[in-house]
Order: C-alpha cells, then sequence, then structure tokens
C-alpha cells in the first residue's frame, strides 16, 4: 500500500508540474541508490519540451548541491565535467541517464536507500527567458540502477 501511495503522489506532482508549465516535462525519474558514507548520487529522467527550454540546475533538501554533468571520451578516457545548462530541443526528449548526461547530487544529507522518494527542484529556462520551476519526485533504486 505504501508504495501505491507513493507512486500517486509521484505521478501527482508531475502531473501538477506539466499542468502548470505545460512546455516541459520530466518523466520517469530515478535516483542510484547509495551506500553508509557515500556523498554524492546520480539523478537520471526523461525531460521534454514542446517549444524548447534549457536546464539550468536543479536543487534537492536530499543534498547540498545537485549539478548538470555529461560524460564523454575524450581520447581513450571517459571524462565526467559539469556545464551551465542543457538545451531541450522543441519537442525531443532529452535523457539524463548513466554515462550520458545526468544530475550529480553532492554533498548528500543521508543514505539513500531502495524504495525513498527524492525531491528534486527543476530550474528551466523558457524561450522568452522566463525561468520557471518544476518539481520531480525521483524514486530510489538499488545500487545497480537496474532495480
Amino acid at each position: 500500500m505504501r508504495t501505491i501511495t507513493r507512486a500517486f503522489l509521484g505521478l501527482a506532482l508531475l502531473a501538477a508540474a506539466a499542468a502548470a508549465h505545460g512546455q516541459v516535462q520530466a518523466r520517469a525519474a530515478w535516483v542510484r541508490g547509495t551506500v553508509d558514507g557515500q556523498t554524492t548520487a546520480g539523478a537520471y529522467m526523461e525531460l521534454t519540451s514542446d517549444r524548447g527550454a534549457s536546464l539550468l540546475g536543479a536543487e534537492s533538501p536530499a543534498a547540498g548541491s545537485a549539478e548538470i554533468h555529461e560524460m564523454k571520451m575524450e581520447g581513450n578516457v571517459m571524462r565526467m565535467r559539469a556545464v551551465p545548462k542543457l538545451d531541450l530541443p522543441p519537442g525531443k526528449t532529452v535523457e539524463l541517464k548513466p554515462g550520458g548526461h545526468h544530475m550529480m547530487l553532492v554533498d548528500l544529507k543521508r543514505p539513500l536507500k531502495k524504495g525513498d522518494l527524492v525531491p528534486i527542484r527543476l530550474r528551466i529556462e523558457l524561450r522568452d527567458k522566463t525561468i520557471k520551476t518544476i518539481q520531480v519526485v525521483a524514486e530510489v533504486r538499488g545500487l545497480s540502477g537496474r532495480d
């Protein structure tokens, strides 16, 4: 019953965010679980903008800060670096996923266990330069991220 309530709450928040802002939707949000002493975690989701927008940043009460990162090969080395913004082209889904663009929750306030819910506020710049905040609730998966 608790899982159903959590799922309903998450869907309700996503629906409210989509209705309120209409231009950007976040779906399938999840966070990788952590072990005791771990201070960072990856957060992932799908973002779609009907008119084009940019993800400027994020914040979560679960962490001291949240950063948008990209991973890419440079020579034979995979590098990760923070990016100031992530463009959301009109009508295309941008996937924040392991091994690509993703969000890092930094300075976690406590370990994140499978089944926990992590609220994340996304800061979005619309084409008209208006800044909007979208509330997302991401469920924590196991350490592998597959369950």
